[in-house]
C-alpha cells in the first residue's frame, strides 16, 4: 500500500510562513490530481489546496495567501503558506483529490501563535 508522508510542519508566528512537502513511498503522483487537506481540533478535515497537471484551486480561505505546487520528477507536492494566522492552526495531510486513492498518512501539525 501506498504511503503518503507529509512533512514542514511546526510553530509559526502570525505572518509567518511555512512550506510543506508530501512525499509517497512509491512513484505515482503525475497521475492524479492532489490536494493538501487540514483538519482542526474540534471541525471536519477539509480540502484547502488542489493541483491537476496544470490547474490548482484554493479554499476562500487560503486563497491569495497559500500555493500548491507539484515536481513530477521528485515526485513530490508541496504547499507554501505565507501570512499565516492563527484560524491555520491544523494537522496537514496530502491525499489525492478526491481522497479516494490513498490511505491517510500521519499528517503534519501547524501551529500558528504568537
Amino acid at each position: 500500500q501506498v504511503q503518503l508522508v507529509e512533512s514542514g510542519g511546526g510553530l509559526v508566528q502570525p505572518g509567518g510562513s511555512l512550506r510543506l512537502s508530501c512525499a509517497p513511498s512509491e512513484r505515482i503522483f503525475s497521475f492524479y490530481a492532489m490536494g493538501w487537506y487540514r483538519q482542526a481540533p474540534g471541525k471536519q478535515r477539509e480540502l484547502v489546496a488542489s493541483i491537476t497537471r496544470s490547474l490548482s484551486t484554493y479554499a476562500d480561505s487560503v486563497k491569495g495567501r497559500f500555493t500548491i505546487s507539484r515536481d513530477n520528477a521528485k515526485n513530490t507536492v508541496y504547499l507554501q503558506m505565507n501570512s499565516l494566522k492563527p484560524e491555520d492552526t491544523a494537522i496537514y495531510y496530502c491525499n489525492s483529490d478526491p481522497p479516494t486513492r490513498f490511505a491517510w498518512g500521519q499528517g503534519t501539525q501547524v501551529i500558528v501563535s504568537s
